[in-house]
């Protein structure tokens, strides 16, 4: 069987080698944006990376300065972009055209050369060496695991731009026999639901959230302060307005990074083997109070859960949203009328059972489950699945079993309030 693991390597780049990355960067992200505005040029949206190739790749490579294989692989993340999208809609799920802003660059083998404590990287202006930071070797880490492990093939990599640091997400491949050695538990999943909203960022399907009243003061702040220095329209307003932008996406980032860290440390403890988030395609529709700010930050949260938990050994999965908040995770019943707004406020209330939960922590729940019936449903069934509660499991077929003790031999309590200001809510 072929095994793919991915391991984030920081790296240690000089300053000079640093702008070249940074130029790269901006270039490539054009690149796979103009392919992008090409394919969706019209009502049939094109999806052949050999036609992308033959209509886009001149105007690219005139256009910027980088090199051939980077051009190619700036096409083929525009390309399996828009498929992502065309497939969606066969299934009648809304998505709409996709814009990349996230600082990466795809290299491959034959724009990078990846050794043993550093890798060569293809730029627009030649190559430059980037040295790794890596572990103590003693360490049983990743790296050991699979960068240093003569069983994996390194194929590639992907350089991540964050909290002003490099790092080359190195993807490896290898066949394995004795991973997939047959335990008498293939297909065991425990999942982690989390739900995302604007008053609480994330809440989890074991009773932690993350209030989000911090990062929506940044928002409020930052847009009044853009909003003065565009009024004064000078020079200097202009230069501050970009020094604004850097740090208001330095604390924005600095928030996501934490909350994310804290999302795997609790499905870590839970010893989840999945973390499942609603899909994000769509949420502005869906959610009418999310602004672009919000959709932006729910998509770099789940991209920063996703490598953090990949480093662990952690699927990170998106799955419908479709009726997760009218549904009781309690009895089933799903009806519009279980979650009324009233004063402003989001609640949810079963119409059949009574059960009153938070509204984001029954979504959660929500969430867990429709990905293990899912997985279920796609596996042929009978696999022993559980989503993970504050206190104890739900299984797939919405049946509760209690946990006696927490995972350090205590009762543990219902819910966690991570930085919010908040009531607790009981099961």
């Amino acid at each position: 069987m072929e095994v793919r693991r991915t391991v984030p390597v920081k790296l240690d780049v000089a300053d000079s080698d640093a702008d070249l990355l940074h130029e790269t960067i901006s270039e490539f992200l054009w690149a796979a944006n103009y392919v992008v505005d090409h394919a969706w040029n019209g009502e049939y949206k094109i999806t052949s990376k050999a036609e992308l190739q033959r209509e886009t790749y001149d105007d690219v490579r005139a256009e910027t300065r980088l090199q051939a294989n980077l051009v190619q692989n700036a096409r083929n993340k525009a390309a399996d972009a828009v498929q992502s999208v065309v497939a969606r809609w066969k299934q009648g799920d809304y998505a709409g055209k996709p814009h990349f802003t996230a600082p990466t660059l795809v290299y491959d083998k034959r724009c990078a050369t990846f050794n043993d404590d550093h890798a060569t990287l293809s730029t627009v202006e030649g190559r430059i060496t980037a040295e790794y930071v890596l572990p103590e070797e003693e360490r049983e880490t990743p790296h050991s695991k699979y960068l240093f492990n003569n069983d994996y093939e390194v194929t590639g990599g992907e350089l991540h731009y964050r909290d002003g640091e490099f790092y080359l997400h190195v993807r490896t491949k290898a066949d394995v026999e004795f991973e997939t050695a047959d335990d008498g538990n293939d297909g065991h999943s425990t999942v982690l639901g989390v739900d995302l909203g604007i008053e609480t960022v994330a809440v989890t399907s074991t009773g932690t959230f993350w209030n989000g009243a911090e990062l929506n003061h940044w928002r409020r702040e930052f847009e009044k302060r853009r909003g003065s220095l565009q009024q004064r329209g000078t020079r200097a307003a202009r230069e501050t307005i970009q020094s604004v932008g850097r740090t208001e996406t330095g604390r924005y980032d600095h928030f996501l990074h934490t909350v994310s860290k804290q999302l795997v440390a609790e499905a870590v403890e839970h010893d989840c083997d999945v973390i499942a988030f609603e899909n994000l395609t769509g949420i502005r529709e869906r959610m009418p109070r999310t602004k672009k700010f919000h959709a932006w930050a729910f998509r770099r949260l789940f991209e920063y859960v996703e490598y953090k938990a990949e480093v662990v050994g952690i699927s990170v999965e998106q799955v419908s949203p479709a009726y997760t908040s009218q549904r009781c995770s309690k009895c089933g019943f799903t009806h519009k009328d279980n979650r009324p707004t009233s004063n402003g406020q989001d609640v949810f209330e079963c119409l059949k059972c009574g059960y009153s939960p938070h509204a984001d922590y029954n979504a959660a729940k929500n969430i867990g489950l429709k990905h293990l019936r899912s997985a279920q449903t796609s596996s042929g069934g009978g696999a022993p699945v559980n989503v993970r509660l504050n206190r104890g499991t739900l299984n797939v077929n919405g049946n509760y079993e209690p946990a006696s003790t927490g995972q350090n031999g205590s009762p543990r309590e219902s819910p966690t309030l991570t930085e919010a200001n908040g009531e607790a809510v009981s099961e």
